[in-house]
């Protein structure tokens, strides 16, 4: 007989991650367009500990106990009515916010709106596929906003991070041109990842025009507080985003919130099939070790993804 309940870890107020307990909840429902994941991974995010907190109280519904986690990877353990792009064993991954916060990725089963879920690509394990959608997706849409056409230049804030690290592939692969800001003790990896590394902080306005002396084309800031900068170095014609700057559109830029998207992902896949798009993992804990995972990733700069595995008995 199939089993009612689920492991899940939950809080039943906002707070820090003190407020993590391992709950048994209800084994989630499966409607019509929805798929049931049997989760094998868990990516965490900052967006993580943020919603734990109640930074998105203003505008999100919570459902207490709620589950954090919004990036996952499984297999799908059931379909709903109408439901034909997938089928009962299927490797697949997604990225799973919904209008509310509840039930979310720190569990071992979740159910999703079919459109928001992607097959899993063969070359990536269930880590690295948990640790793409949202990264993957914010990076995406940013450089959709962009517009950037083979040839010309874009300019990273914080290339170091997770949607940076995406988004320089992810430029590279169109033809674009990337320079890319991080610590030094950073630069390797943007060079491997190919863009040219640059220092944030003082002195990188010189810097860019250094390098490209009429500006550069576009700007994605994956960071904050760079507006000035930004300005400083984009050409006159040149379009700019922000995922952490709420006021560029008072100056001309785009903000950029990811949506789920299974046609997204299934962008970001191809290019994964290509060999042209890699996830780095830095980190990997067992579910029940999710507030040592929220805890690293408030220290910052991991260099890349943490991610969660499976409940261990």
């Amino acid at each position: 007989m199939e089993a009612l309940t689920m492991k899940a870890m939950a809080y039943s107020g906002y707070g820090g991650v003190e407020k993590l307990e391992q709950l048994e909840l209800p084994l989630p429902k499966v409607g019509p367009g929805t798929v049931r994941i049997k989760i094998k991974a868990a990516g965490v995010n900052p967006v993580d500990w943020k919603v734990m907190a109640g930074y998105l109280d203003p505008i999100m519904e919570v459902d207490f106990p709620a589950v954090p986690g919004w990036d996952v990877s499984g297999v799908v353990d059931a379909v709903g009515f109408d439901t034909p792009e997938f089928n009962i064993g299927d490797e697949v991954h997604a990225y799973g916010r919904r209008d509310t916060v509840g039930i979310g990725s720190f569990a071992q089963y979740i159910t999703l709106p079919a459109g928001a879920v992607a097959h899993k690509p063969k070359q990536l394990s269930f880590e690295e596929a948990a640790a793409l959608p949202l990264t993957g997706g914010t990076a995406l849409r940013a450089l959709d906003a962009l517009e950037l056409a083979p040839g010309q230049s874009v300019l990273i804030h914080n290339g170091a991070g997770g949607v940076g690290q995406a988004a320089i592939q992810i430029a590279k692969a169109a033809g674009v041109r990337v320079l890319a800001t991080a610590s030094e003790r950073n630069h390797e990896l943007l060079a491997s990842l190919g863009a040219e590394p640059l220092t944030y902080g003082a002195g990188l306005v010189d810097a860019v025009h250094a390098l490209a002396p009429e500006g550069v084309d576009a700007v994605a800031d994956f960071h904050g507080g760079a507006l000035e900068d930004t300005l400083a170095v984009l050409k006159e014609s040149g379009k700019h985003a922000s995922i952490a700057d709420g006021t560029v559109g008072e100056h001309g830029g785009a903000y950029i919130w990811v949506r789920p998207d299974g046609r997204e992902l299934a962008r970001l896949d191809a290019l994964v099939e290509a060999g042209k798009l890699s996830v780095r993992v830095v980190s990997s804990y067992p579910m029940q070790q999710a507030a040592a995972a929220i805890t690293q990733s408030m220290g910052g700069h991991a260099g890349g993804k943490i991610v969660l595995t499976e409940f261990t008995d």
